[in-house]
């Protein structure tokens, strides 16, 4: 090897290795916001929200009656009764959309508890991240089963979808 081919070889490592520094955590963050569902599509529709959208929202009466302990929030101050994945998606939306953290703001706990504010919020977007919450929850299962079977190789959705399945089978049959 001649000095000319070492010194190119050397010039575009070192030029790799300085762009993706700086484009992985861009990377990692739209990598990050799509798995929660966090598109421009939905943060539009989120910026759609008003008062009376939140006000007018019929609330189940048991979810009315339903008193929860308001106190029990994050040290990202989101609830802490949501599931893993609407908490790490309710945080980074009111990070990334001032308009829904300005209405919870106006609206919790005066005219709204904690645990309502957010049910309403995720029934409003129901459609627009119900895939990435399901995707999410398939991936727990996948690393669930693996953890139980004390494997760490990687499933797809067909096998998650066959152990459920399996699992069911073996259940004894119901009583009367």
């Amino acid at each position: 090897m001649d000095v000319s081919s070492w010194f190119r070889r050397s010039l575009t490592r070192s030029t790799k290795k300085t762009k993706n520094p700086e484009e992985q955590p861009k990377q990692r963050n739209e990598y990050e916001d799509q798995i929660l569902g966090v598109t421009d599509k939905l943060i539009d529709y989120v910026k759609s929200f008003t008062l009376d959208t939140f006000r007018n929202f019929p609330l189940s009466g048991n979810e009315e009656a339903r008193c929860g302990d308001d106190s029990a929030t994050t040290s990202g101050n989101v609830r802490t009764d949501l599931s893993e994945w609407q908490e790490r998606h309710a945080t980074l939306v009111l990070s990334k959309v001032k308009e829904i953290s300005q209405l919870r703001y106006k609206l919790c706990p005066g005219y709204l508890k904690e645990h309502q504010f957010w049910r309403i919020y995720f029934s409003l977007v129901k459609s627009h991240v119900a895939e990435y919450e399901l995707h999410a929850l398939r991936l727990a299962k996948i690393k669930e089963i693996a953890l139980k079977n004390g494997k760490l190789t990687e499933m797809n959705a067909c096998e998650v979808e066959m152990a459920e399945t399996k699992n069911a089978a073996n259940l004894p049959p119901p009583t009367p």
